[in-house]
């Protein structure tokens, strides 16, 4: 007699697990409260869908643990997962930097890609089916909707995470965890933008930039990235930042002092920085310090700069005294900006925290604490780097429990 699973959640992790499972004769079925599943699918890579990164190792997740996708991501290698795309009649763009695309370069081409598969695996896919109580008793589940209530041996919890809740996304995986005895990592949002304590963030809104960012907390340097920054009314936003944002948003859960050092001219060292400064002053004299630093550094930032070093943008280059050049060169390589919050669950893209991975199998992905339950993906305090890694935990925690589910 075929194994009777339940799915709760049809997203990456979901889908995939049901796939799997169902390929084995499980009998499944997938509870969604959207009225279609993969929403979040759609929404990835701005619409390209990032599936999955070739170099992806327990290096690139965060959490209590972050050893514990070790298993799981040698367990689907990239060659398998290329396989299991071709199972379901998909192919892969894949860059030299690792990052993989639907061929298509349209993250709906994986969503029908995943959903047809499913469906042609005989999974029962239930959607604005909202899963309001997971109970358990005499080795069996039940799963309870607003009007109806069904059986079944085992049951997998892959509902994601709080992040992007206009996607359909909740803290009902945290609950049903919690309720079945399972410990909760307090969450916090990954892969955001941050709000700034500054009196000029807002008046350089839209200004887009290549920087380092260096994240302090503490006073202590923990992370520095280069990428494109974007300040915007709120704080700032941009590649940059959603890559140190994990940390920052870490730190900010824990009440510790964080900060920013936003270096505009990266290429240059502070030497180099002065002698181009010097060759400025020589070539053209007469021109104001508003002039020659727009050469430089994006217009809009201009007399910020100045402000904070005290000198008028109208100045005349030839009037710096070298005291002056040293404090704008040290600043265009080092503007200090404090980080007061995120900005928030709704911009997030990931979350992190979760169920505690001490309480799940790292090769099974079942509950250590209640028989035949099993947890993937993004519910549990795993959170991956930017650049398809978040997909890659969900491909192969959800392909594990697939495959476990039905021995």
């Amino acid at each position: 007699m075929s194994q009777k699973i339940a799915i709760i959640g049809g997203g990456a992790a979901g889908l995939m697990a049901a796939i799997t499972a169902a390929r084995e004769n499980a009998d499944v079925t997938i509870y969604e409260h959207n009225q279609s599943v993969g929403k979040k699918i759609l929404a990835s890579g701005n619409g390209r869908c990032n599936i999955i990164n070739t170099t992806a190792t327990a290096d690139d997740y965060f959490g209590s643990n972050p050893d514990f996708t070790s298993y799981a991501l040698k367990q689907l290698t990239f060659e398998d997962f290329i396989s299991f795309c071709h199972s379901i009649g998909l192919l892969l763009d894949i860059k030299d930097d690792g990052r993989c695309y639907p061929l298509s370069n349209e993250a709906k081409a994986v969503l029908y890609a995943l959903s047809s598969a499913a469906k042609d695996a005989g999974v029962n896919i239930l959607t604005d089916k909202k899963v309001v109580m997971l109970s358990h008793a005499k080795g069996r589940f039940v799963v309870h909707t607003d009007n109806d209530k069904m059986q079944f041996d085992k049951v997998l919890i892959a509902t994601g995470s709080e992040a992007a809740p206009q996607l359909g996304s909740s803290d009902d995986g945290y609950r049903f965890a919690s309720a079945l005895g399972h410990t909760l990592i307090p969450t916090y949002p990954c892969l955001v933008q941050l709000h700034l304590n500054s009196k000029i963030h807002h008046k350089m809104a839209g200004v887009k930039t290549f920087a380092e960012v260096t994240l302090y907390v503490n006073n202590k340097e923990v992370e520095k990235v280069q990428g494109d920054i974007l300040f915007a009314s709120y704080g700032i936003s941009g590649l940059a930042i959603l890559d140190i944002s994990q940390k920052a948003s870490l730190a900010l859960l824990n009440h510790q002092n964080i900060m920013l050092s936003i270096n505009l001219l990266p290429r240059y060292n502070v030497q180099k920085l002065n002698d181009i400064f010097h060759q400025l002053i020589s070539a053209v004299p007469n021109h104001t310090l508003e002039t020659v630093l727009g050469g430089l550094v994006p217009a809009k930032t201009v007399n910020y700069l100045c402000e904070s070093v005290v000198i008028s943008p109208a100045k005349i280059v030839s009037l710096l005294t070298p005291k002056e050049i040293t404090k704008l060169t040290q600043l265009i390589q080092n503007w200090k900006f404090e980080v007061i919050d995120t900005h928030g669950f709704k911009h997030a893209e990931v979350s992190g925290g979760g169920v505690a991975t001490a309480d799940v199998n790292e090769q099974t992905m079942e509950s250590k604490l209640v028989k035949n339950l099993y947890f993937a993906g993004e519910v549990l305090d795993i959170v991956g780097r930017r650049g398809g890694y978040n997909f890659n935990f969900a491909w192969a925690s959800g392909m594990i429990a697939g495959k476990e589910m039905v021995k």
